[in-house]
């Protein structure tokens, strides 16, 4: 390695890891998207721990969620995050408001967490690993890592296991105290299991991806073999044209 190699190299890893915290920052929301995740929670268990009213305690929750979606629709900007926690937050309220127990409120999250621990271990398992799935179309990459790009798989493979050990220590945590412990005990070690958890999981995969190669940029290459074939057909639509001109006939002849 010659001197002016070691900062081309530099400079191409930085890259990479610049990439890759980018894609992350879009693909689980960034700071906004954490606090669109938290706050209704927060809300909820604030209100409900002053006036223990479950009804205004849950309104108010679905309340601060809409709200958050309309100004993401009001900004132009995407809603995914924000729609995803007005699903979640509707199905609490009305877990707790058909049950009439406060703690309900939490249960469809929880069981979503569970669900998502096991997808995230099972995908992996029948090697298809979930977190691929979800960053392969922010890389530009799809599903190509699958066949293409081992090195890429296998750390896609590493994430997915960490992200469902994660999620499963959350539930073993969360699950135990939904039936043991009162609403607001659990709302408040809910709301502080909310961001330590994601930001270790996305640090992890952050770590595994910025020693993977590189992704594979298969839109880039279904544009160069799209311009490939336009090339292709000009150039024998050049050549047939010239072929039928009198002077074309006329060489051809002598």
């Amino acid at each position: 390695m010659t001197s002016l190699d070691k900062p081309t190299e530099e400079t191409d890893q930085h890259d990479a890891r610049a990439v890759t915290e980018a894609a992350l920052f879009e693909a689980f929301g960034g700071l906004r998207g954490m606090v669109e995740t938290v706050l209704p929670g927060l809300l909820f268990v604030t209100i409900y721990t002053i006036n223990k009213d479950l009804h205004m305690s849950a309104i108010a929750a679905l309340a601060v969620s809409v709200v958050l979606v309309v100004v993401r629709l009001a900004t132009k900007d995407t809603v995914k995050h924000a729609f995803s926690g007005v699903f979640g937050v509707a199905f609490g309220v009305v877990f707790a408001m058909m049950t009439g127990n406060a703690k309900d409120f939490y249960l469809p999250g929880m069981l979503y967490t569970l669900g998502l621990a096991l997808a995230y271990i099972i995908t992996t398992l029948c090697g298809v690993p979930l977190i691929g799935l979800i960053l392969g179309p922010v890389f530009k990459e799809n599903l190509s890592w699958r066949t293409r790009n081992p090195g890429r798989k296998k750390a896609y493979a590493k994430a997915s296991y960490a992200w469902g050990a994660i999620l499963l220590a959350k539930c073993a945590i969360l699950f135990p105290l939904y039936w043991w412990a009162d609403t607001t005990q659990l709302g408040w070690v809910l709301i502080a299991l909310k961001i330590p958890p994601f930001l270790l999981a996305v640090w992890l995969t952050w770590v595994f991806l910025a020693k993977a190669p590189a992704p594979i940029d298969v839109f880039a290459e279904m544009e160069a073999a799209e311009k490939a074939e336009e090339e292709r057909k000009a150039a024998l639509s050049a050549e047939q044209h010239g072929e039928t001109t009198p002077g074309a006939r006329h060489r051809r002849e002598a």
